[in-house]
């Protein structure tokens, strides 16, 4: 792999120096106990190697890089010291042979003023030399298994070693996580905060983790995005070989804050998500959702499957409730059980008991394992949720769920203290996913269905016809039109006129009633100048529209289209990620209600057919009240061709068919916009 650091010729080195040191050297190491470099000598003093204090006013520790690397290996340098002084310190820890660095404080592009420079000092250092920095402006990493716990933080080396990777934007998220998932049962690989992230990003931590044994799902927190493809690239191939879990921060207006955070502009958060779950990451939307998601996938995943069945049991009825009301808001099926399990549950069961999915036991009782073990057997169920308050008097729930063998179990322990802590963690032990609550529980079984329809989707190209290389324009709606006809999109009949001799003669071949449009490729929304004449029925009326254009140079006539449900379908070059694809319900008003599906371009057919469940209106494209019904094949085809055509054609900026009409009989585009990058400034909007 290569640095994104421009200007930077040699090839990245590996993160093993970072992450797997034989030394470390802490640089601004003190003997006051508040100090940084006190804080951080602390915390490594489980530290199994060479450790080095350097600091050249104390005659007691190294007065240099330079001599702590002759006393004895060091692969990692633990900067803390003033900004000014870090660019200073990483060259000569980079001269000394010194293969990674963290520079943990701030005063850097997050503060603005000079630290932009000091910031830019560090990148040059980077590029000249090649050694790997994390940060600056970051709180750290920990490495349990390798016994480095390279934070200033308080109780971060109580976190025990584990299988669960943390990758986060912020050294305080990071931190954060990591004792949620302590607190949770769950171990770690890995836990690094990126901080400005001047060197290492989280394409290089991605990376990294694909090849380590150590670690067995990951959970990736975002918040802004330099290089769009490259993280995306490093996403699927991590999840082609192990969960990845992903929180997107900045769902509401974020920017300012996020700007002075890290000196890094927030990324668009809807567009990121969906490229991250389209390169295979399972998305959450808070820190506790991404706790139980990846420390359910840590420990167990569904097989590949479309649609799996979950069975629901549950000891107490109302939290059963509160846990079927969430899955279901997560698209989850619950399928009702065969006769035969249901017949079996009534020999075990009281009769006033709820029996055909969810189960409910009542208060959990010596039956429950054989209960757990034959809703495991329903050939209708993949994966086995339940909950239940922690009663050791009435049942040993490590020996009732170990009964529910062969799918994947996800179980809620409710209750508090040592016991409860040590219920969890041994079933934690005993490959069964654990949460202290029915959300939690709903959250780790989305997560493993999101992960299983994730892997049934093939990865393999599809083979398609070229997309066709056209000009670059500009194109009015008419021109524009044309270009979607060599895609196959369907558009309504209809001529573009020069002369009101053209528009009547093209009135009598179209037959009326007709749509009478303004043609102007700078023109984009032709309705706000009154551009566009709807319902012409005759003669008389399409010269009144004609004198309500005066001055137009040229126009569409064009038959009116049948009724039916109005989309959006576009394509467009993201400044971060490239060429997407967006398709919404609403016409103009989709993307203001964000009821949307995003891709990355190019997307193949079977991508494209799954946009539409998507959409929180969904349900009008199936028909509703005797409406048309989506014919997802056509639309997936439409799709991905209006995706592979922006990518075949550099010089195209955005392509947009709004609306594109659902009708009886099909997809139709109303209206169509292409734009062309060297009209991006051509194109007012009158």
């Amino acid at each position: 792999m290569t640095t994104t650091v421009p200007g930077r010729t040699t090839r990245a080195a590996g993160l093993e120096p970072m992450f797997a040191p034989a030394g470390i050297a802490v640089v601004g190491a003190s003997r006051s106990p508040g100090k940084l470099g006190a804080v951080l000598a602390r915390s490594l003093a489980g530290f199994g190697g060479h450790l080095a204090l350097v600091n050249g006013r104390d005659e007691t520790m190294y007065d240099s890089v330079r001599a702590a690397a002759a006393a004895g290996p060091v692969d990692l340098a633990l900067i803390c010291v003033p900004a000014a002084a870090c660019p200073a310190v990483l060259a000569e820890a980079a001269a000394a042979g010194v293969r990674a660095a963290v520079v943990c404080g701030g005063g850097f592009a997050e503060a603005g003023g000079e630290g932009v420079e000091h910031q830019r000092q560090l990148a040059k250092i980077v590029a000249e030399t090649g050694i790997r920095l994390l940060g600056p402006n970051t709180s750290g990493f920990l490495a349990p298994h390798a016994g480095v716990t390279a934070s200033f933080v308080p109780g971060v080396a109580e976190v025990r070693p584990g299988r669960v990777a943390v990758v986060a934007a912020s050294g305080g998220v990071n931190h954060a996580l990591a004792f949620l998932l302590a607190e949770a049962g769950h171990g770690l690989s890995l836990a690094a905060g990126l901080g400005n992230a001047v060197d290492v990003t989280a394409p290089d931590v991605l990376d990294h983790l694909a090849d380590d044994a150590d670690t067995a799902a990951v959970a990736l927190h975002v918040e802004s995005v330099a290089d769009g493809p490259r993280l995306v690239a490093s996403v699927r191939r991590l999840s082609a070989r192990k969960p990845v879990v992903a929180l997107v921060v900045g769902q509401h207006d974020v920017g300012a804050f996020a700007a002075s955070h890290t000196g890094a502009l927030a990324t668009s958060w809807r567009t990121t998500r969906a490229a991250l779950a389209q390169a295979g990451a399972v998305l959450v939307g808070d820190e506790r959702e991404l706790v139980d998601a990846v420390g359910a996938l840590s420990v167990t995943r569904l097989r590949p499957g479309a649609d799996p069945g979950i069975g629901v049991v549950t000891a107490q009825a109302g939290p059963g409730l509160l846990l079927l009301d969430d899955l279901r808001g997560r698209r989850a099926r619950v399928p009702e059980l065969v006769k035969s399990t249901q017949d079996t549950l009534a020999t075990l069961l009281p009769p006033l008991t709820y029996q055909r999915n969810p189960v409910d036991t009542g208060r959990p009782g010596p039956e429950l394992g054989r209960v757990l073990a034959t809703v495991a057997a329903d050939p209708g169920v993949d994966v086995l949720a339940g909950y239940a308050l922690h009663e050791p008097d009435a049942v040993d729930l490590p020996s009732a769920l170990r009964e529910a063998s062969g799918i994947p179990v996800v179980f809620g322990v409710g209750g508090t203290g040592p016991a409860v802590t040590a219920t969890r963690r041994a079933l934690l032990d005993a490959g069964i996913a654990v949460a202290a609550d029915p959300r939690g529980v709903a959250a780790a079984v989305g997560a493993l269905l999101a992960d299983a329809r994730r892997q049934a989707v093939p990865r393999s190209p599809e083979t398609r016809d070229q997309a066709p290389v056209v000009a670059a324009g500009p194109y009015d709606e008419h021109q524009a039109k044309q270009v979607l006809g060599r895609l196959g999109v369907r558009t309504m009949p209809g001529r573009a006129c020069a002369n009101r001799a053209e528009a009547h003669a093209a009135f009598d071949a179209v037959g009326g009633p007709v749509a009478v449009k303004i043609l102007d490729a700078a023109i984009l929304h032709k309705t706000e100048i009154g551009g566009v004449h709807l319902g012409v029925a005759g003669h008389p009326e399409l010269d009144q529209a004609l004198d309500r254009l005066r001055g137009a140079r040229r126009f569409l006539v064009e038959a009116m289209a049948p009724p039916g449900v109005d989309l959006v379908l576009g394509a467009r070059r993201d400044p971060v990620f490239g060429p997407v694809l967006l398709l919404g319900l609403g016409g103009t008003t989709a993307e203001a209600l964000a009821d949307v599906a995003i891709r990355l371009a190019p997307v193949s057919v079977a991508e494209a057919a799954a946009m539409p469940a998507e959409l929180a209106g969904r349900v009008l494209l199936a028909g509703w009240r005797g409406g048309p019904e989506l014919d997802t094949a056509e639309l997936a085809r439409v799709a991905a061709g209006l995706g592979d055509l922006l990518v075949a054609n550099p010089g195209l900026d955005e392509i947009e068919v709004n609306p594109l009409r659902l009708t009886h009989d099909g997809l139709v585009a109303l209206d169509a916009v292409i734009i062309s990058k060297e009209a991006d400034d051509a194109h007012p909007d009158q």
